[in-house]
């Protein structure tokens, strides 16, 4: 479980045959082997820690699903350790578990920060709403606005989102990972549970 409040960014260092070397040398300092990292988003298992270093296996159907499968050695990632009883819980609850990719569709500057609207995949529109919960690449953020005509949604973001995420490298077309609200998609699955009987 995470809250997706982005600890660092992390730099790719390898990536071949479903192994991922991930650099950022406070955060594998604290990850042990068997234990979770969520990397844009994506829990993942730790395999190894060497160094300032630690690896993590990534799966095909992970691969596929999500924006790990077009990582490069150099590319920055979103880095957070697992949610623990000490650690007080910002954001929202993220379990790591990806539903999906939206592509970014606009990048406006605005006073005080940045506003993005992305792609929206019908799948994933009922579970999306206005002043709602989304994680994107990990980031814990609201939505600001929600096109169902156009299947696009929105985002503002801070300057301290911008600087402490790979949020701030954002431009169109970029491919960013969604992890919908989990307390909405129970809802969902209740409601329409209760329809059905």
């Amino acid at each position: 479980m995470f809250t997706g409040i982005v600890e660092a960014i992390g730099r790719v260092v390898d990536w071949r045959q479903g192994h991922l070397a991930v650099q950022h040398e406070e955060v594998a300092r604290e990850l042990a082997i068997g234990g979770s990292v969520a990397v844009n988003g994506v829990c993942l298992t730790v395999v190894e820690v060497e160094g300032g270093t630690f690896f993590a296996d990534v799966v095909p159907e992970t691969r596929v699903r999500t924006n790990l499968g077009q990582l490069r050695p150099g590319d920055a990632v979103n880095l957070e350790r697992p949610l623990t009883l000490g650690r007080g819980l910002d954001g929202h609850l993220v379990q790591g578990h990806v539903d999906g990719t939206a592509r970014v569709a606009e990048v406006r500057d605005v006073e005080l920060g940045r506003e993005l609207s992305f792609s929206l995949d019908r799948d994933l529109a009922p579970y999306v709403a206005e002043k709602g919960s989304i994680t994107l690449d990990g980031v814990s953020l609201t939505v600001s606005g929600l096109d169902d005509g156009a299947g696009t949604f929105s985002v503002a973001l801070i300057p301290h989102t911008i600087a402490n995420t790979i949020a701030g490298l954002y431009v169109p077309s970029t491919l960013v990972n969604v992890e919908v609200d989990v307390v909405a998609r129970y809802v969902a699955r209740l409601v329409h549970r209760a329809g059905a009987s």
